[in-house]
């Protein structure tokens, strides 16, 4: 009796992504050989590769062109960040009005936001080139610093806006409103309005509650009150954050740690959502849950 033959293996399905970004960890050491083993395996499954422009200047040109930010957003399907949370921070913000998609493989020390292992990255990555991921939209903050009635500043944030005393070893006075209805007058060390992103970042630092990313919200975090009773509060993401500079020694805003200006008495820094939001994809099975246990490491010691 002649034994059937094994049913054939599923076809694997069309590429989904054709053009490809990839954006490294600047000046990271190996960085260069990290990167010619992403290019290798996207060129093994037909991509074109595009590589960031301040990428290629520390690593060369590795892939077959390069393309600043607003290039990337033009002609790129998927951009494929190679680093830590905070080089996904950098490149995301910049690369959210133009809708690309985000797959982060993660080579930094947390990993919230980059959730794809280096070591073997083949084997998860390639199914998400074909079309199986899950995908999220990640809320982003837009936030301006007004005075004298103009706006001297603008940026997007993904994580936080930061108003904070700067490098002075006094306390900063802000007056705080939302939606135009004054809040309180609160001295402290500064004050942090975080997104769901931000939320395990320095928010959580200061006290902050984890925000899940499905909550479409903000959470406003004071750092080092002067008076206890000043509590970390979470708002809706409709809402528009206004803080205003009413007396600091050399005061600042950061924007996710990464830009930064500096703030005069007066100044008013004023937060919404932006109307662009970032799109980032996770491998089948991706639980925002399995991140936290993972990163936060929640049940060590516990035997399940």
């Amino acid at each position: 009796m002649v034994s059937p033959s094994p049913p054939p293996a599923p076809a694997e399905s069309a590429l989904c992504f054709e053009h490809v970004a990839l954006v490294g960890k600047p000046n990271a050491a190996g960085s260069g050989a990290v990167l010619a083993r992403v290019v290798d395996f996207l060129h093994a499954q037909g991509c074109e590769v595009t590589l960031e422009r301040d990428t290629a200047q520390h690593v060369g040109a590795l892939g077959d062109r390069v393309l600043d930010v607003q290039g990337i957003g033009q002609h790129c399907q998927l951009a494929l960040v190679v680093g830590g949370d905070g080089t996904m921070l950098g490149f995301g913000r910049q690369l959210g009005p133009w809708g690309v998609p985000l797959i982060g493989i993660n080579q930094g020390r947390l990993g919230f936001i980059t959730d794809i292992a280096f070591e073997g990255f083949e084997t998860v990555l390639r199914p998400m080139l074909h079309g199986a991921f899950v995908e999220e939209r990640r809320a982003l903050l837009a936030a301006g610093v007004w005075r004298d009635g103009h706006c001297a500043f603008e940026t997007i944030a993904m994580n936080d806006v930061v108003v904070n005393r700067g490098g002075a070893p006094s306390m900063v006075e802000l007056r705080v409103e939302v939606d135009g209805r004054f809040v309180a007058n609160m001295r402290a060390d500064g004050l942090i309005i975080a997104s769901p992103t931000g939320s395990t970042a320095y928010a959580l630092s200061a006290g902050g509650p984890l925000l899940h990313p499905g909550i479409d919200g903000w959470v406003m975090v004071p750092i080092a009150p002067h008076t206890l009773s000043n509590r970390p509060v979470v708002l809706p993401a409709s809402s528009e954050i206004a803080i205003e500079v009413v007396a600091a020694r050399e005061p600042s805003a950061h924007f996710d740690m990464q830009t930064f200006t500096s703030l005069l008495a007066g100044d008013r820094i004023v937060v919404r959502r932006s109307v662009h939001t970032l799109r980032l994809l996770h491998p089948v099975g991706w639980n925002y849950f399995d991140t936290l246990r993972g990163k936060l490491h929640w049940n060590e010691g516990v035997v399940a």
